[in-house]
């Protein structure tokens, strides 16, 4: 048993409102407090550069991490652009950034380059700070720290309410962020998400440092931020939802064209795809193939409150879509570049089929030992892809070298290399 093992066998952190679920929340000393208004009030909305150089000025001498958090308008815009940034630091107060007004924040990500950024789910808005110049060198992940540390509920009002014990009011995380003026209850809580921010950072890095688990930690809040942009992603069309009842090339060809059309259309007027046309009206269509405009009304997604232009292009779309040649025609799936399916193993090779099982079980009894997700532990990607291809020779080191080869971080590596050794071995 680990160091971490034996910890997290321990009595867990016990605060106002609870800990991890071992803890059972019989440590809960009284009722959540609701987190009615920012400790200074709401701070006005950041609009201009001549104020923003006060913001940044600010920022640059205060002290210790800064907490940041981003709104975007998804299911109202094209894209995942943000519309509303809220920083707070000790010493500068709580700042709301408005990145429409103020589309190069470049300089308030250098005069925070050597801070630690306290988010939660980064992965979430580091693409969108990105876009408008804000780039963490070091981070801590809230979120991820209550997934490693083996909290139940690892949403931010959840973990404030469960560590911290304040209850925040979260009504407003789907609105239209793209609004303008924002109004005061939205700017509100926007406050409040990052009022809060670095005291949760500091109680979960004493949970985690208890549970001898904070290394860990600090090994993949490094791997995100040091990870590059994600490249964009080939034939994004395959993801329309619903996709798994197209089965003929021909079929796949009209959802194609229907998502592009869509997709041109909805990135014309900064809208998002689902408002133009959802994505069961496009495999409704790709399945019916109707001839003429008469027949594409018929279909449910097209004949409500659609008018006759509209009807026009969807038709051109599909109409495009019969005239491709055989050779212009998708083909059914995408290149595998990794393992098959893992339902398709235990034909194509039954020992393979036999040790991924085995892995699986083990990987999941050694993440349930130290209290945190499987998924956090060791990818499902990488342990397919060792259990598929395992190295010729199994032993500790040639498997350590395969999890490594595939993104493993150093303390996964050590912790799930003995197990993997087993079952490949079994």
């Amino acid at each position: 048993m680990t160091d971490a093992q034996e910890t997290a066998a321990d009595t867990p952190l016990r605060t106002t409102g609870g800990g991890p679920p071992d803890d059972g929340g019989a440590s809960a000393a009284k009722a959540p407090i609701p987190l009615l208004e920012p400790r200074e009030g709401i701070p006005p909305v950041i609009a201009d550069e001549t104020a923003l150089a006060e913001v940044v000025a600010a920022f640059a001498a205060g002290s210790g991490p800064v907490a940041v958090d981003a709104e975007r308008a998804s299911g109202y815009r094209y894209g995942q652009r943000a519309y509303l940034v809220q920083l707070r630091r000790a010493g500068a107060g709580t700042a709301l950034i408005d990145p429409v007004a103020c589309p190069d924040l470049s300089g308030l990500g250098t005069a925070l380059t050597d801070v630690e950024w306290v988010l939660h789910a980064a992965t979430q808005d580091l693409p969108c700070l990105r876009e408008i110049g804000m780039v963490p060198t070091r981070l801590f992940d809230t979120e991820l720290a209550g997934r490693l540390a083996g909290f139940p509920r690892v949403g931010l009002g959840a973990m404030v309410e469960g560590v911290l014990g304040f209850v925040l009011e979260k009504g407003h995380s789907a609105v239209d962020w793209s609004t303008r003026p924002l109004p005061e209850p939205w700017l509100r809580y926007a406050s409040l998400d990052v009022e809060l921010l670095v005291d949760l950072r500091d109680a979960l890095e004493k949970e985690l440092d208890r549970q001898g688990k904070l290394e860990w930690a600090l090994q993949e809040f490094d791997a995100i931020a040091s990870a590059p942009p994600a490249e964009p992603r080939k034939d994004p069309w395959r993801r329309t939802s619903g996709m798994h009842k197209v089965r003929r090339r021909r079929q796949l060809a009209v959802v194609r064209e229907l998502w592009q059309t869509r997709d041109r259309i909805a990135q014309r007027r900064d809208v998002s795809p689902g408002k133009v046309l959802s994505d069961a009206a496009i495999v409704e269509a790709a399945l019916s193939m109707p001839a003429n405009v008469h027949a594409l009304s018929a279909l449910s997604g097209f004949g409500h409150r659609m008018g006759r232009r509209q009807l026009e292009q969807w038709q051109s779309a599909v109409d495009r879509a019969k005239e491709l040649g055989e050779a212009q025609l998708p083909a059914p799936g995408q290149p595998v570049t990794g393992p098959p399916p893992p339902r398709a193993w235990a034909d194509k090779d039954p020992a393979a089929a036999a040790r991924l099982a085995t892995a699986r079980a083990a990987v999941s009894a050694l993440a349930e030992r130290l209290n945190m997700p499987q998924e956090n532990l060791i990818t499902p990607d990488t342990v397919r892809r060792v259990c598929w291809e395992p190295p010729q020779s199994v032993d500790a080191g040639s498997v350590a070298e395969a999890l490594s080869g595939h993104g493993a971080r150093p303390w996964q590596v050590e912790l799930v290399t003995p197990v993997l050794v087993a079952a490949l071995s079994a």
